[in-house]
Parts: C-alpha cells; sequence; structure tokens
C-alpha cells in the first residue's frame, strides 16, 4: 500500500485537457497523458501546443476543461501546494542583466519561501555549484552566454528540490558544448524527479528519454518508447543520393519524410514497404525517420 501511494505521489496526468483561447483558437484538443519519474519527452514542432500544455501543466493558465492531476490530486485545488513541489524553465528566460547570478537566484529563493537566511545561502551555493556556474557567481547575467543563462534557468527551475521539472525548448540555440553540459544537468537529477522535456529537435529526445509523445496541431499523436517507435519501421526507410536541381522530390516519389545532406550530398529518405526504384537502399532508421513518417502519417 505504501508504495503503491509513493508512486501515485510521483505521477504526472493529463485527463481530457482542452485549451480554447479566447481567440478562438484551440491550442490543445483531449490530451490523455500519463508521465511517472525520468525524462519524458513532448516532442513537435513550433506551434504544436507544446508551450500552451506546458504553461498549463506549471499552473499559468487554466485548461478550458479537462483535469492536471498530480499525485492523484487536481492541481487546481492546492495551488499554493502544487507551486511548492514544480520547477519550470520556459522557452525565453528573461534575467535582469546588471545584477550578479548569486544575488538573483538568492532573489528567487526568497520568493520560493527560503526565509532562513543560512538555510537560502546553502540552497544557493549549491545550485550554482550544481549547474556550473561557482565560478561565475558574482558576474552580472548580462555577460552570460546563451548556454549559461539556460544554466541559471534550470539553477532557479531546482529551488525547493521539485518533485516535477517542466522545461521548455532546454537546447535551442546551445553549441553543442553547452548542449552536452545541459543534459548532463538533466540525466544526473532525474532518477527521483518527473521531468518533463518540450522540443522540436528530436535528438534531445533520442539522446535523454525513455519515453516520449509527439503533438501536433494541439493532439497528442502517440504515445511510447523511442525503441520501439524505431523498431516500427525497420526495413521501411529507403535512401539514395538525389541531384534534382531544385526539383519538388514530393512529386518525384511518394512518402518523402525527409531531405538531407550527407557530406555535401543531397540524400532523400522515403518511407516504402518496397524500394522506390533500383536506386534505393535500406538504411537503418532513426527517431527522426518515425518522428517525420509519424508527423507525415505514414505510419
Amino acid at each position: 500500500m505504501q508504495v503503491e501511494q509513493e508512486m501515485m505521489v510521483q505521477k504526472l496526468s493529463m485527463v481530457s485537457v482542452n485549451k480554447t483561447y479566447d481567440n478562438g483558437v484551440q491550442a490543445l484538443s483531449n490530451i490523455n497523458l500519463n508521465v511517472s519519474p525520468g525524462i519524458f519527452g513532448l516532442l513537435g514542432p513550433n506551434g504544436a501546443g507544446k508551450s500552451s500544455l506546458m504553461r498549463t501543466i506549471v499552473g499559468l493558465q487554466e485548461p478550458s476543461s479537462g483535469q492536471i492531476l498530480f499525485g492523484g490530486k487536481d492541481i487546481s485545488k492546492d495551488k499554493v501546494r502544487y507551486r511548492k513541489e514544480i520547477g519550470y524553465m520556459p522557452q525565453d528566460f528573461g534575467v535582469y542583466p546588471d545584477i550578479s547570478a548569486i544575488k538573483l537566484l538568492d532573489h528567487f529563493a526568497v520568493l520560493k519561501g527560503f526565509v532562513n537566511k543560512k538555510e537560502r545561502k546553502e540552497v544557493v551555493e549549491g545550485l550554482l555549484s550544481q549547474t556550473n556556474l561557482w565560478e561565475k557567481k558574482d558576474h552580472h547575467l548580462g555577460s552570460f552566454s546563451g548556454g549559461m543563462i539556460r544554466r541559471f534557468g534550470l539553477a532557479q527551475a531546482l529551488i525547493g528540490s521539485p518533485k516535477l521539472l517542466v522545461i521548455d525548448e532546454p537546447t535551442s540555440g546551445l553549441d553543442p558544448g553547452e548542449r552536452y553540459r545541459l543534459l548532463n544537468l538533466l540525466t544526473s537529477i532525474s532518477k527521483e524527479t518527473i521531468i518533463l522535456l518540450s522540443t522540436h529537435i528530436v535528438q534531445d529526445v533520442s539522446d535523454l528519454c525513455p519515453r516520449f509523445a509527439i503533438l501536433n496541431s494541439g493532439k497528442l499523436i502517440m504515445d511510447g518508447q523511442p525503441e520501439s517507435a524505431v523498431k516500427s519501421i525497420e526495413g521501411k526507410i529507403w535512401r539514395k543520393a538525389v541531384d534534382f536541381q531544385g526539383k519538388d522530390l514530393e512529386s518525384t516519389y511518394e512518402n518523402v519524410i525527409s531531405k538531407r545532406f550527407v557530406e555535401g550530398a543531397p540524400h532523400v529518405h522515403v518511407y516504402a514497404d518496397n524500394a522506390p526504384d533500383s536506386r534505393f537502399e535500406t538504411t537503418t532508421p532513426s527517431l527522426e525517420d518515425f518522428y517525420f513518417s509519424k508527423m507525415n502519417s505514414f505510419v
């Protein structure tokens, strides 16, 4: 019984969640999803409704209908308790450029309820160290790189050791080194925390997430495991180098899922049971191949 209760406490559930804005735009349509501890990826293109869902989950806006449950309880019934248990890093994390990292993080800690100065000092210094910002603690945030700002955003989201961490587009615009540092941080805290990661970057989900879902036009079109998703299209992804000089590939081949360059040469990937012509060869599928196949309703 105790184990079951602990599992319920750690569970985030969306039950028939809908969101329609005052201008009539329906951003979310009948979202049903369960998320357990670990890193869960919410994948979709820009405009799919990911940010709307994130804002609804963290309580910045109410759903038009449906429920969001955390620990089996409707988050709208006790917003104060819920906000103490979550951390949120939005896509656009603004900071005051003329204040030091340690002073602003201390301010955020006060807002989060850490009124004891000694306790707050330990929390702030610990998070700056955890996010590899300790050496820059006295530097003004206006001097920080984009990657450092993202890590500072994560530090503020981690104040209070949240049970649920919601992160919107964490690696957008980061160079490879900063991306690695941020993903490493997320992995290190994911064992006992629900991390809901919203992104349009397929590689982030492939690198980090044991489970993921795809959101498109406000609708959840799949929920599963990356490994199983990729396995489902084995033997159905075909590739060949092309030289179309600007011609429309979609009018030349059916079920084109992606066009990319490999060592400077244009290639096309096609979803099909059999080779479109003799010049195609099968290729090992990736999560990106599955994603584009699903977005185009080929699977």
